[in-house]
């Protein structure tokens, strides 16, 4: 190992290289106003090429709306002593948008280095590139020295993580269900803390949830001719809010927060202007679930509280659930699960933690599909925010700890 701790120590300007390539090329989804991930794609392929990999491969979704008429997911790997094992390290290429510019100290989408020498600035320098840049840095240390790697090392860098999936890892399982073996492991650095101890193996469930309440457009003037649809949302927020914490109340010291989350997040426009009492409102809640409870009993909570709004606001309320996650845990005693705890006493110099939490993790995925996967890293846990920032001492120590399950792992 100290070969191969010693060559990722030289890589920091490696790394600062394809974070400040990467940053500059923003790869927000159509569904958020971008153009996707085909130019960021391009160059992470190009620099796959410049490395050793025995395969290295597209599966393209299409999607209409993107530049090129596609969102790719690229797929490489490196071949180990056992061609049966694989060890897969998944990111995803795409970002969110900046949000309120005048909020930003720097340029969202052009990278800069802070004076420390360190810390850098840009929108998706951590989420998720830091672990773009983490799993390419490890394929090269392995390479550049020589290292004979007990199994495969496998990079999966995929689109659409930011809003559901649909055009990477759920159209890459559809694609290609042989893709895993029933042996391999995952490891997802896309969730972590700033002492890199955290060991995550369990994930809440995740239902986003779109509610529109119809009611009748009028005059601001003369409200009693109408039947005001904001208002009844306004109701049925505080209902779903205060009834679900309610009904689903149990604690797991897994996970943190230890409890079930309903959280109302995104509302569209209804009406443009202030004198006019809207008829139709529409408002979305993200609910994290504690995997205990059924998913079932959660949904015919929701239509229940729905039914009542219904009849007390005169209102018709259709309520569909655009996205969810639902997944099984990782056994702690799994291999992967081990070797990251042993790699995070040696690299980070900490104590483990295993934990759950709140979902929207590759590792769901996977771990439907009967595999193991550990999510973690060493970041400072500022995704989606102004400022995103990362750490290049947390990205090489990343990659330490990624060499270090590689080695070890049978």
């Amino acid at each position: 190992m100290d070969k191969l701790f010693k060559n990722i120590e030289g890589l920091k300007d490696y790394i600062l290289e394809l974070q400040t390539n990467m940053t500059r090329l923003p790869a927000v989804s159509p569904e958020q106003g971008g153009k996707g991930e085909f130019a960021k794609a391009q160059y992470l392929e190009s620099e796959l090429k410049k490395l050793k990999f025995d395969e290295i491969f597209r599966i393209d979704a299409p999607d209409a709306n993107a530049e090129g008429g596609i969102r790719p997911n690229i797929i490489a790997k490196y071949y180990g002593k056992n061609k049966d094992v694989t060890l897969w390290l998944l990111a995803h290429m795409d970002v969110v948008p900046e949000g309120d510019r005048n909020l930003w100290n720097t340029e969202p989408f052009k990278l800069t280095l802070d004076a420390d020498g360190d810390t850098i600035y840009g929108r998706g320098v951590e989420d998720n590139q830091q672990a773009v840049a983490a799993a390419l840095g490890a394929a090269k240390a392995v390479m550049e020295t020589g290292a004979e790697i007990p199994v495969n090392l496998g990079i999966m860098l995929l689109a659409d993580e930011e809003t559901g999936n649909k055009y990477g890892m759920d159209y890459v399982l559809k694609q290609r269900p042989d893709l895993f073996g029933k042996n391999d492991s995952f490891l997802v650095q896309d969730s972590g803390d700033p002492a890199g101890c955290e060991v995550e193996i369990a994930e809440k469930n995740v239902f986003w949830i779109k509610f529109t309440t119809e009611g009748k457009q009028c005059h601001g003037s003369m409200p009693a001719s109408g039947n005001n649809a904001m208002y009844a949302g306004a109701q049925l927020i505080i209902r779903l809010k205060e009834g679900l914490y309610a009904k689903f109340d149990k604690r797991d010291a897994l996970f943190a927060p230890d409890n079930s989350t309903f959280e109302p997040t995104k509302k569209d426009a209804n009406v443009p202007n202030v004198n006019t009492i809207p008829g139709t409102d529409v408002f979305y809640m993200d609910c994290r679930m504690l995997p205990s409870y059924d998913p079932q009993l959660f949904k015919d909570e929701v239509a229940s509280i729905v039914k009542s709004v219904e009849k007390d606001f005169k209102v018709k309320v259709t309520w569909e659930i655009i996205h969810s996650a639902v997944s099984k845990a990782t056994s702690p005693e799994a291999p992967i699960v081990k070797l990251y705890c042993d790699a995070v006493k040696e690299v980070n110099k900490v104590e483990p933690k295993v934990l759950g939490v709140g979902g929207g993790t590759f590792a769901a995925e996977v771990r439907n599909l009967g595999l193991a996967a550990v999510v973690g890293s060493k970041i400072y846990g500022y995704p989606h925010v102004p400022n995103e920032k990362s750490s290049l001492k947390f990205t090489l120590d990343d990659i330490k700890v990624i060499t270090y399950i590689l080695m070890h792992l049978k």
